[in-house]
């Protein structure tokens, strides 16, 4: 299934070799910069045990929300619509002392799919059915009934999931491109993270940006390169059809 969402950096494109390269036994099944989650939704159940993780607040309640209240979450959706004026009142909205958390996730839901590229602070000018748009969230809350939602720092995540039989994927936010993130991810953070994985007891697969800091870092790791179209192919012609990217294993 699709997620019911779009993300900056979301792993639409790229999730079928991301899973090629998924180890054949695993129990537990972590998404340690959950986004999106298009990897999580790829298929009915990954794992006995999985988690979801951002450290993004609104997006985790938002995926909260759709799990543990998805019709009070419908219901508020219902009266909202695909417009210009109402983006900006949301956007203005959501954050508002005395919204409930499902006032805020609806209104954070409509903000990333009426922005131009998922990126909630500019309105998209996009067709969308905001009916289909909510039914479809009933799918989501069922694929998300067994899922673990967290909302931790990647270390700490670390020291609560990680263990010999589990699967941590993660897709943090791409070397220099942490601009673009609500939540910021310094250079000493990408160290941190490098850090970290030169420890984990269990088996990790790393998406990340083709690039020479990268590679520099997990030299001594199974790095695969792959391409995938670039998100902006389409829409402006004088842009590169292809880009780079680097799968990274412990295994």
């Amino acid at each position: 299934m699709n997620s019911f969402i779009g993300w900056i950096g979301g792993k639409k494109l790229l999730r079928k070799e991301i899973l090629k390269k998924f180890p054949e036994n695993f129990n537990r099944y972590i998404e340690v910069f959950g986004g999106a989650a298009w990897v999580l939704f790829s298929k009915d159940k990954l794992a006995n045990m999985e988690v979801y993780n951002d450290v993004n607040g609104d997006l985790v309640n938002l995926f909260r929300c759709v799990k543990y209240h998805c019709g009070e979450l419908q219901k508020e959706l219902s009266f909202m619509l695909n417009s210009r004026e109402l983006f900006y009142d949301f956007a203005s909205q959501y954050n508002t002392r005395g919204m409930t958390d499902i006032q805020r996730a609806a209104r954070f839901f409509m903000l990333i799919k009426t922005s131009y590229g998922s990126e909630y602070r500019s309105y998209g000018c996009v067709k969308r059915n905001v009916n289909v748009m909510i039914q479809y969230l009933t799918d989501i809350q069922g694929r998300l009934s067994g899922v673990v939602i967290e909302n931790k720092d990647f270390e700490d995540l670390f020291k609560v999931y990680d263990r010999e039989e589990g699967l941590m994927y993660m897709d943090p936010p791409y070397y220099g491109t942490e601009r673009y993130y609500q939540v910021q991810f310094s250079q000493e953070d990408h160290i941190r993270l490098f850090e970290c994985l030169k420890s984990v007891k269990g088996k990790f697969i790393l998406s990340y940006n083709d690039c020479e800091f990268v590679r520099e870092l997990y030299k001594d790791f199974n790095v695969d390169e792959v391409e995938r179209n670039h998100n902006l192919v389409g829409k402006y012609k004088d842009k590169e059809h292809r880009y780079g990217e680097l799968i990274i294993r412990n295994y």
